[in-house]
């Protein structure tokens, strides 16, 4: 029986086993047990009065708020010319991370639907995150965290809950010499930088490394909160030099579900500090604030850039096999980061960055790659001249300097927007997105051995026959430092990563839509036909000894996500969560302990 015939199942015998329950209890122990079962909603005579909300509302300065989305204007009157504009603004990703009631992506169509909570707090102070959680344990609430919005699986949403929004909470201050609370003596002052939980990487960058000429490991979606970036793992665009976001972080503030404000760290809760590096969002508790490790800055960032067509499927062929080879010998090392893209219709597309070096060494490091192509010009076309670009390390985020570079990011338009709002011309197609499809897995090292390249490219080839696949290697560690790989062994991701030299990633997604809006649908048999390409092409993939998946970018109907996103870390990681959070307050899809609740969250099964 699949998963999702299972909690149909399970869904249709509850009212009999509810009955059950109370018919062998006494109504005292029935209302017990039935508090522990099931979180109530609005329509639920236990749900909290309008005193009790009003309450809440002064204990937090005034910072709850009745949810609405800016969707239901269209839902009233999708002709109109407010309907138009919020599909409009559905492609700004700050307009959407500023929304309570929206999400940076809409929804997985078969999965899920981006929908409002009925109150938020949005958050200003830990006061208020603790506030919120009491109140959420004491009425028998679904709660839910949002911080960046980003989440694919649809964690930071979920209807008739209360949301906890960390938006407002965004300060940034840098330290000179940090040591963590309770470790003096234990481990020597460093560089560092505290965050609190709504901030997001591009502001982050901008403080740390334009204004203060640091680097700290961070994501490389401009819009991505800190704080859920850091629970997943994390990945950046140089995570082969400087290794996971999450075994950076030297220390965090944290509400755990009993509301207690605790500091986690090496020698603080240990056990949490560890679970927070990688155990996934919005499951053990709400992140407050973060301090993680800022590095000296390389002299130079940079980026190449090509898109390469292959005149026939054998000419493709081989230019798989040829970059692969090249990745080998060249590539493969802490200075590189990024991915290359294989898409259907023959397409190689080449997307990398890079630290360490400058012009000269880098356009030397690709010049055997180039003069390869060169040399079949019958074979293979460029669409334009490859784009090489080293600068300066200070000015890779710096807004005034990206605001020059033609079609590289995107401003935030809305009157009075930050000029550090920008986003990656490359990351719109994700804003307001509807997801058809996504997969993941790591491929392991061993498959760049030269006994081993052609196999690789025998199924990625394979792979695009079906629908593109791209290959991050930033998101595998093998090539990265010793240093790096020995921090993120701390760290709860699953320990596959530690030797992939790649993440590969295949998905589909559509515009901003939204079930019962019309003219702004999702295309259902569209969505459907993209999802099984994609398995296909993810299962030429997964004959390799293609291994895991990582938790923020994986399929939302893995059904052995447990073994995908933390492999042999999971009982380490369900035990952190039976100590700081029994009752199960905390729940995210696919989340550590979810596997006890019904796919919404609000019905305990186990």
């Amino acid at each position: 029986m699949n998963r999702r015939r299972l909690l149909r199942t399970t869904a249709a015998a509850l009212p009999f086993l509810h009955s059950l329950w109370s018919w062998v209890l006494s109504p005292i122990q029935a209302a017990a047990a039935d508090r522990s079962m099931s979180r109530v909603r609005p329509t639920h005579p236990e749900w909290p009065s309008q005193a009790s909300w009003d309450r809440l509302n002064q204990e937090v300065g005034g910072q709850l708020e009745k949810v609405r989305s800016p969707l239901a204007a269209c839902m009233e009157a999708p002709s109109s010319p407010r309907c138009t504009d919020v599909f409009k603004d559905l492609k700004n990703p700050y307009y959407l991370g500023d929304e309570v009631g929206l999400t940076q992506t809409l929804g997985w169509v078969d999965g899920w639907t981006s929908q409002p909570s009925a109150y938020a707090v949005a958050a200003r102070t830990t006061g208020d995150v603790v506030a919120a959680v009491n109140f959420a344990r004491e009425n028998n609430l679904r709660l839910v965290v949002k911080g960046g919005g980003h989440s694919y699986q649809g964690t930071s949403c979920a209807p008739d809950s209360l949301v906890i929004w960390t938006r407002k909470m965004n300060a940034v201050t840098l330290h000179d010499a940090f040591v963590a609370t309770g470790c003096a003596g234990q481990q020597p002052p460093q560089p560092a930088v505290t965050v609190e939980a709504g901030a997001i990487w591009g502001h982050v960058y901008d403080a740390v490394t334009t204004k203060a000429g640091r680097y700290v490991q961070g994501g490389g979606c401009l819009t991505v909160g800190v704080a859920g970036l850091i629970q997943s793992g994390g990945f950046g665009s140089f995570s082969k030099a400087y290794g996971m976001a999450a075994a950076s972080l030297l220390g965090a503030e944290i509400v755990t579900a009993d509301g207690e404000v605790r500091i986690a760290n090496a020698c603080t809760n240990p056990d949490l500090f560890w679970g927070i590096k990688g155990g996934g969002g919005g499951s053990l508790g709400v992140v407050t604030r973060l301090t993680l490790r800022t590095h000296e800055l390389p002299q130079f960032f940079g980026a190449v850039f090509a898109t390469i067509k292959a005149a026939s499927d054998a000419a493709f062929r081989r230019l798989i096999g040829q970059i692969l080879e090249f990745y080998s010998a060249a590539l493969f090392n802490p200075h590189w980061g990024e991915q290359i893209r294989l898409r259907p219709g023959n397409v190689l597309d080449i997307a990398m960055v890079f630290q360490g070096l400058d012009q000269q060494k880098t356009e030397t490091v690709w010049r055997p790659f180039l003069d390869w192509l060169e040399g079949a010009p019958q074979d293979f076309s460029l669409d334009s001249e490859p784009m090489i670009m080293a600068v300066p390390a200070r000015n890779f985020w710096d807004p005034a300097i990206l605001t020059q570079l033609p079609g590289l990011v995107i401003a935030d338009d809305r009157p009075g927007a930050p000029k550090a709002n920008l986003f990656w011309a490359g990351n719109v197609g994700e804003a307001g997105q509807v997801l058809h499809g996504y997969q993941s897995a790591w491929l392991p090292s061993s498959l760049l051995q030269p006994d081993q390249q052609g196999r690789l490219a025998d199924a990625l080839f394979a792979a695009t026959r079906h629908w593109g696949i791209s290959l991050h290697f930033n998101k595998g560690l093998a090539g990265a430092s010793a240093e790096a790989i020995e921090a993120a062994r701390d760290t709860a991701t699953n320990p596959a990563v530690l030797d992939a030299f790649a993440l590969a990633i295949s998905g589909a997604e559509g515009p901003p839509a939204y079930p019962g809006i019309p003219g702004h649908e999702p295309d259902v048999p569209t969505a459907r036909r993209h999802a099984a390409a994609i398995d296909n092409a993810m299962t030429e993939a997964r004959k390799l000894p293609a291994v895991g998946s990582y938790v923020s970018e994986s399929d939302f109907f893995d059904e052995a996500w447990r073994e995908s996103f933390w492999g042999s870390n999971y009982a380490r990681l369900l035990a952190v969560k039976d100590k700081y959070d029994p009752d199960g307050l905390f729940f995210v899809h696919h989340g550590v302990g979810s596997e006890r609740w019904s796919a919404d969250g609000f019905t305990r099964v186990t």
